[in-house]
């Protein structure tokens, strides 16, 4: 008698704990611990089975390595239910510590110039309603904006929206465009951006039909908004975010999160 893998009666030993390891430093585990702790003594939780350390390092490696939670439950010793408890709440923690737009463009002005651009989070809600597919991508997912320094350091990451959502909609209804005009803050972007106005470049389209400095412009600006794509490159290391099994409107909390990771100073 032939037994499929997927019956209840050895869902159990399909969950085997293995020795494993993480590629993020020591300090960014403490420092994301410590930052629970204080999470913890301002709600004066209660005890807790997973220490705040062992907590950090679940949601970490939900984050990184973009396992299940039945994986993580198993390999730390909890429930499913109770690892998406720890990973949900831990999510909420780091994300209250992304900064805002204005938090992001502080300093910034005149004289400055920064990087824009969107990307698509892929979903695997294939069913999703419409709004959530991508023609440009030809899949589901979310639309996320950035804000980076010319080096690709992010500044900020939009919340997520439908992946239907062209870049100047998604960069208008995020104030984006307003705010950079407001600063005076000049914005290198690619051609979806045509029609923003205000301090916004964009390349030429038909350059090449077009006079010999039009041709160099856009080799200039591509240059210039190349390292751009690093932000993005960054936000996609951590695997859940390349594939996101999560609800659509827990997206954007997971960026802000991913964010706060990226950016934390964990050296104090």
């Amino acid at each position: 008698m032939v037994i499929p893998l997927s019956t209840p009666a050895t869902e159990g030993a399909l969950l085997v704990p293995y020795p494993a390891t993480l590629d993020v430093p020591r300090e960014l585990v403490e420092h994301v611990a410590w930052l629970l702790y204080e999470h913890r003594q301002a709600r004066n939780t209660r005890w807790r089975k997973l220490g705040c350390f062992q907590q950090a390092l679940l949601t970490l490696v939900h984050l990184r390595k973009n396992e299940t939670f039945s994986q993580l439950g198993a390999g730390f010793g909890i429930s499913q239910a109770t690892a998406w408890r720890y990973v949900d709440e831990t999510l909420d923690v780091l994300a209250g510590w992304a900064p805002d737009l204005h938090e992001a463009l502080t300093g910034l002005g005149e004289g400055n110039h920064v990087i824009v651009d969107g990307t698509l989070i892929p979903t695997d809600r294939i069913r999703a309603d419409d709004p959530y597919y991508s023609m440009k991508h030809r899949k589901h997912g979310m639309n996320v904006q950035v804000i980076a320094r010319p080096d690709g350091t992010p500044l900020w990451f939009s919340r997520a929206t439908p992946g239907h959502t062209h870049d100047l909609t998604a960069a208008r209804a995020h104030g984006i465009v307003q705010a950079c005009l407001t600063r005076q803050i000049l914005v290198l972007a690619d051609r979806a951006y045509q029609g923003a106005g205000a301090t916004f470049r964009t390349p030429y389209y038909h350059h090449r039909e077009q006079p010999t400095h039009y041709q160099q412009f856009n080799r200039d600006h591509a240059r210039l908004r190349a390292p751009g794509e690093r932000a993005f490159a960054q936000l996609k290391s951590w695997r859940l975010l390349r594939r996101a099994r999560c609800s659509t409107r827990r997206i954007g909390t997971v960026v802000q999160a991913v964010h706060t990771l990226l950016t934390c100073n964990y050296s104090g």
